[in-house]
């Protein structure tokens, strides 16, 4: 979930904001929103509210991120759940159980299975920042606060989706939704985003809500507390050591 390097995020702001947007410079457009999250490296406090029709659950979680390719995710509260953990190589993702004190590597075939319960998939996880390289793009729609771009699969892209449809708001640069269909063009999911906010002189959403479509009923919530960018992180950082909890 963070979803270009910062630095340029104005200068890249300013070049979209013409009438005329070709397919190159959407892909740039997508990478920066999509990357506005982590920056070069990032550090997050997190809490995840998950609703279902039977049940709700609080999380209270802490994460950290070094470019696209790595993110590490654990669990702080509640106490029952505490140290379980998620970590993220490149496009391989582990889990790790305190409770029996395993790893466990997602195969391709769970791909698919829901995230710590929630309504973000492992393929989520595994794919989340590369919708520029796996997605071909065109504008439907501009107006003077957003645009509206559709995404379709490239023909060798690994992505379970027909099309994305990506709404984004021009000032400040953030998105604000982001809808999901089958291969039958049937809406499944929508992510909301809000309570944007200046952290570190950068503004982002605080606020991510992830909407199945045809379960009205429920929902995964996550809120981001405390956002620290461009934090001293390595890529060993980024073990199966770390996952576990050791140094």
């Amino acid at each position: 979930m963070r979803i270009s390097v910062w630095v340029q995020l104005l200068f890249i702001g300013s070049f979209f904001f013409s009438s005329s947007v070709f397919g190159f410079e959407l892909h740039e457009l997508i990478r920066t929103v999509e990357e506005q999250y982590s920056g070069d490296s990032s550090e997050v406090e997190l809490k995840m509210t998950i609703k279902t029709g039977h049940w709700e659950r609080h999380l209270t979680m802490e994460s950290w991120s070094l470019g696209r390719e790595r993110f590490l995710i654990r669990i702080l509260a509640p106490a029952k759940e505490k140290g379980v953990a998620t970590l993220k190589v490149e496009r391989e993702v582990w889990n790790y159980l305190p409770k029996v004190d395993r790893v466990i590597r997602i195969p391709p075939s769970m791909m698919g299975g829901a995230w710590m319960g929630s309504h973000i998939t492992n393929d989520d996880l595994v794919k989340a920042n590369h919708i520029d390289e796996d997605y071909d793009f065109r504008l439907l729609q501009e107006d003077g606060q957003s645009w509206t771009i559709e995404g379709i699969p490239k023909p060798d892209a690994p992505v379970i989706w027909g099309k994305i449809i990506y709404r984004v708001q021009k000032e400040p640069l953030v998105p604000i939704d982001i809808e999901y269909y089958d291969e039958e063009a049937v809406l499944v999911r929508r992510i909301l985003f809000d309570d944007v906010q200046t952290v570190s002189g950068r503004t982002i959403p605080l606020r991510m809500q992830v909407l199945p479509v045809e379960k009205p009923e429920e929902m995964t919530l996550m809120h981001y507390k405390k956002v620290r960018f461009d934090v001293d992180l390595t890529e060993d950082y980024f073990s199966l050591g770390r996952l576990k909890g050791s140094r």
